[in-house]
């Protein structure tokens, strides 16, 4: 049993194999590197949505390095609201603290540590997922791209909404283990076993990072 008293995480992991989640979605052959709001609200001592660490950040500034090296798609998304913040509708009302998100705020500025390039491409979202209300899908098509690499934050919010979507709008979605982040390890790990069993492929960042300079994806 778990400390919790439910049941351990190798005999919730059995229950969901019996059950068939889990399945494997092979990686594709044209991926695209999508980093969701790395943006300084998340890093800043003292904001309302201050992760307390910056490891995820620090991966992620890998992954883009790597990505550029091999040529492939980056895009990043920030959150970005009008001054009454009224086209963030119910969400602003549920997260009241996504106010400090309008236009011009120094919170929603992309961390330097992986600030975009002149022709990478910059989705400006309201919500969780970088696919609702965005150009985000039409793109992706547009690029030929087949799997989506997700590195960025919350895991049990942005991300978990954006892989989600990904895979319902025919995208792979891989999300990178030590390239996302949240507050607190709980709502994280929950976020990444639920992922993996339902909606993406979760990797380790050495996978990605081996997989991007041309060598056979695992498996």
């Amino acid at each position: 049993m778990s400390e919790a008293g439910g049941p351990s995480r190798d005999a919730l992991a059995a229950n969901y194999a019996q059950a068939g989640f889990g399945q494997r979605l092979a990686w594709g052959t044209r991926p695209a590197l999508v980093l969701v709001d790395l943006i300084r609200a998340y890093f800043q001592p003292g904001a309302e949505f201050y992760l307390g660490s910056d490891a995820c950040l620090a991966a992620s500034a890998r992954l883009l390095a790597a990505a550029r090296d091999a040529g492939i798609p980056v895009l990043y998304t920030r959150v970005e609201y009008d001054r009454d913040a009224v086209t963030g509708g119910l969400f602003v009302r549920k997260v009241p603290a996504l106010r400090r998100l309008v236009a011009g705020s120094p919170l929603g500025e992309i961390m330097p540590e992986i600030a975009p390039g002149a022709d990478e491409i910059v989705i400006v979202k309201q919500y969780a997922s970088a696919f609702f209300g965005t150009s985000l899908a039409a793109t992706l098509n547009a690029l030929g791209v087949d799997t989506v690499i997700v590195a960025g934050v919350s895991t049990s919010g942005c991300v978990r909404a954006t892989a989600v979507d990904a895979l319902q709008s025919g995208f792979v979605p891989l999300v990178v283990r030590q390239a996302v982040g949240d507050r607190d390890p709980g709502p994280h790990e929950a976020s990444l076993f639920d992922l993996q069993a339902k909606y993406a492929e979760v990797a380790d960042e050495r996978e990605v990072l081996s997989w991007l300079a041309g060598n056979r994806p695992p498996g």
